[in-house]
């Protein structure tokens, strides 16, 4: 992953089909630690857009700014960043049934390698 998206998401809808690959759940999915309050990236899904736009698509479609942040790469260099993130409720990796927890260790992610440890660590919108 590298895009999460904030509280300040108004629940439109608008950024979900635009997800090349599904990584997104809308708010009232069960998957979503967030449930009832926003939509929700999956880390262990989310590529960013790469091979599929110059930008993550569902930024550009997000009416709302502030609302799709930059996040660390789901590399297996931020895999305790991941993994304190889904204790704490931040983010509900998926459980494989053979593979146990998608961290990044089972299956790291592609991303935008040009954005800068500046902008993921301050959480910077990715629009903007």
């Amino acid at each position: 992953m590298a895009v999460m998206i904030t509280d300040l998401c108004i629940n439109c809808g608008d950024c979900a089909p635009e997800c090349p690959v599904a990584a997104i759940l809308e708010d009232a999915n069960d998957k979503n630690p967030h449930e009832g309050e926003r939509f929700y990236v999956k880390p262990e899904t989310c590529v960013e857009c790469v091979s599929h736009a110059d930008e993550p698509r569902c930024a550009s479609a997000c009416p709302t700014e502030g609302s799709i942040v930059w996040d660390m790469p789901y590399t297996t260099e931020f895999e305790e960043y991941y993994v304190a993130g889904n204790e704490s409720g931040l983010y509900q990796i998926r459980e494989h049934k053979k593979k146990g927890l998608m961290l990044p260790s089972v299956k790291a992610q592609a991303f935008m390698e040009e954005i800068g440890m500046d902008l993921r660590n301050s959480h910077a919108n990715v629009v903007g």
